[in-house]
């Protein structure tokens, strides 16, 4: 994992329509980084995610939707530790799942926090 890449607040449709990318295509740091992605011309390995956990797969899989979309996901082993269940709403940060369920709040507050980072930092070096 690059650190030196970016970790994006991002809506499930913005997530699946980022784009693998190449060493070809991207920085040369891309060598030692093979799971990078670009959105919009902006490189990152890294992802912020939050939405309700809609299904739990054989404990490894999980579907989370954030109202924009629906994303699968396949937990790690250190996550497959907790018993995620339909219906709580999970932050999912670089290497960390947080339950926000006593939270409920948060989920209109993901939108606004997604909306700003875009405003702020994403758009303009997408403008470039």
């Amino acid at each position: 994992m690059d650190y030196s890449l970016a970790a994006l607040k991002l809506l499930s449709f913005q997530l699946k329509e980022a784009i693998e990318a190449t060493s070809s295509s991207s920085s040369s740091s891309l060598s030692s980084s093979p799971y990078a992605f670009t959105l919009g011309g902006l490189l990152f390995q890294r992802a912020w995610l939050q939405g309700v956990l809609v299904l739990v797969r054989d404990e490894e899989r999980l579907l989370i939707d954030d109202g924009t979309g629906v994303v699968e996901l396949s937990l790690p082993g250190e996550f497959r530790l907790r018993p995620w269940k339909a219906g709580e709403l999970p932050m999912i940060k670089v290497h960390k799942m947080v339950d926000l369920s006593a939270f409920p709040d948060r989920e209109a507050m993901w939108y606004l926090e997604v909306l700003e980072a875009y405003r702020l930092f994403y758009k303009p070096l997408i403008e470039e």
